[in-house]
């Protein structure tokens, strides 16, 4: 009898506000469970960059030793979140004839074309490929459902998502974390590491949008046939809210913040505070709907709008982003993990969690997987948890 391996992943999200790390243990054979979780306020960001580095560092080394003290051991590798209004997506398309004599499809035929896909983009000033996923295969003209490794044909043709962030950013993000010892094994979109633990797999394969609304950016994440087909950071989050309550009602941004989330008991005119709220989310679903529209699937996602994050504490939000928005509209559902007292309450830790998942299933040793392996895995680890 195999004696079980035991593994221990880690997943850092760096928030504008808040730093959450999460860190799961999967013993082979079982389902994974996480072990510990810890958070601090984060300082020294702007818009998801790092402004000010000294604050930034501290600010992160805070939540790691916070969760170090909850596992009794120190942290040495990571996967870690990038977001930002750098973060963008563009489509790619590569063909190219089938090189072995038989015209079946292997490896090096796939590589060519996601290779050609990756060059038909813009030149990418100052910026990096940070994920990519096939949205869809043709042999011959016709869309092949499966990856066409193994199959008999002639001409191949891929069709490619990829997302782009700024070199910089990336950089600065990642030394941060590296100096405070602890390996950057991958980074990881937000949303994608998100949307595999906040979604079920009937959400991802009928359409639908997980839409997050953090401190100061609002990012959409467009999902298909189980894949992401589309992505958008826009410059405005929660933190926008709070600064038009306390404006418009003339009030310290710490009671604003209070009145936000519906714990303040300060007298106020509630039509007023509902118009002021509902004006910023206005806003905010405008600029969903625009992305939306651009894409071709304004009004035309079955499975609707999935909020989460660390804004969606409002009470009237599912039912402004319905009306705007005309589609079916949700909270994320926490994701409940068989971790004893260490449980993901809510939806602003589903990044961090996603991405120790994502971590978990790479083969140590290894410094590459597709990102089609890496999402069937997490999928095949978290089903037992989603609804």
């Amino acid at each position: 009898m195999r004696t079980p391996t035991k593994r221990i992943a880690t997943g850092i999200d760096v928030g504008t506000h808040v730093t959450r790390v999460v860190v799961v243990e999967h013993t082979s054979g079982e389902s994974p469970r996480i072990i510990g979780m810890g958070s601090a306020e984060t300082r020294g960001l702007r818009h998801g960059y790092i402004v000010n580095k000294t604050d930034a560092t501290e600010s992160i080394q805070k939540a790691i030793l916070n969760t170090e003290k909850i596992i009794g051991f120190k942290i040495k590798n990571a996967f870690l979140s990038v977001g930002g209004i750098s973060l963008e997506s563009m489509v790619g398309h590569g063909s190219t004839i089938i090189s072995r004599a038989s015209g079946e499809v292997g490896d090096i035929d796939v590589q060519k074309i996601e290779a050609e896909a990756e060059e038909s983009l813009p030149r990418l000033a100052n910026k990096r490929i940070v994920f990519r996923m096939p949205l869809r295969y043709k042999l011959d003209n016709k869309e092949t459902l499966t990856d066409p490794r193994g199959m008999i044909g002639t001409k191949l043709e891929v069709k490619m998502l990829f997302i782009i962030g700024l070199e910089q950013h990336l950089d600065d993000i990642v030394q941060t974390i590296e100096e405070l010892g602890i390996e950057v094994d991958e980074i990881i979109p937000s949303p994608i590491a998100a949307g595999q633990v906040a979604l079920n797999k009937k959400q991802r394969s009928v359409g639908c949008a997980l839409v997050n609304i953090g401190a100061e950016t609002v990012t959409i994440a467009v999902f298909e046939n189980d894949i992401p087909i589309s992505f958008q950071v826009f410059p405005i989050g929660s933190t926008d809210i709070t600064n038009d309550i306390a404006i418009g009602l003339k009030i310290p941004l710490e009671e604003a913040e209070r009145i936000k989330l519906g714990s303040s008991t300060g007298t106020y005119s509630k039509k007023k505070l509902a118009d002021i709220i509902e004006a910023r989310l206005y806003d905010i679903f405008e600029l969903v709907e625009s992305h939306l529209k651009k894409i071709g699937r304004s009004g035309l996602l079955p499975a609707g709008i999935i909020l989460t994050g660390g804004g969606t504490g409002i009470a009237t939000i599912e039912d402004l982003a319905k009306a705007v928005l005309k589609l079916p509209s949700s909270l994320a559902q926490p994701v409940v993990a068989n971790a004893g007292k260490h449980i993901v309450k809510d939806s602003s830790w589903l990044v961090a969690y996603g991405l120790a998942l994502y971590a978990l299933q790479k083969p140590e040793g290894t410094k590459s997987t597709t990102a089609r392996d890496i999402l069937n895995t997490v999928k095949s680890w978290v089903k037992p948890f989603l609804p």
